[in-house]
């Protein structure tokens, strides 16, 4: 009886994680380039955003990609808060063929829910980018000075607070999911 108040406790844990993991910037991504003529320099900002699940959401919406933007929502927010509704009610109903069923439902859409997996995989491939620093030297003649243009951009991206949250929170909800079937599993059937 004691790991089904576990598996909830973790779940809701879990849910207290979901809402920051989706609102606070899951990375930053700086791009800046700079121009060195003969010893004077020009550094100007290309790109600086920080950007959250729902903010990316938003972007994307609005940038017309509906397709992406409502798979992410799907599957990153309307799931999650879906398992843990779920969860709850398992949690709180009184029949065991009723609680048997919605943890054994969780499980089956959890399985589907890739989408969190390719959220940070996305993640991953942009802190791949971090530090990458291309540069461009020309020298060229005016009126006989020689002139030398180096032209260079940077590319910064960092881990932001809801990155490690949404982290937290899919694996609470994972472990808050598992010990709430395991639960269940060894109660026998009225």
């Amino acid at each position: 009886m004691y790991k089904k108040h576990i598996g909830f406790a973790f779940n809701i844990f879990a849910l207290g994680l979901f809402f920051p993991g989706i609102l606070l910037s899951m990375f930053s991504f700086n791009m800046e380039m700079a121009a060195n003529l003969s010893g004077s320099s020009l550094t100007s900002s290309l790109i600086d955003k920080e950007l959250s699940i729902m903010a990316t959401i938003s972007e994307l919406w609005e940038d017309q990609r509906l397709l992406v933007a409502a798979l992410i929502f799907v599957f990153s927010v309307c799931i999650p808060l879906l398992k843990t509704i779920l969860v709850c009610v398992a949690y709180l109903t009184q029949s065991l063929q009723i609680e048997k069923r919605l943890i054994n439902f969780v499980g089956a859409i959890g399985k589907w829910s890739m989408a969190d997996v390719f959220v940070i995989a996305i993640f991953l491939a942009i802190m791949s980018t971090n530090h990458a620093e291309t540069i461009t030297s020309e020298q060229f003649s005016v009126f006989g000075f020689k002139i030398a243009l180096d032209i260079s951009t940077q590319t910064l991206s960092a881990a932001g607070e809801g990155f490690y949250y949404f982290t937290a929170y899919c694996l609470s909800s994972l472990i808050g999911t598992q010990i709430a079937s395991s639960a269940i599993k060894r109660k026998p059937v009225t």
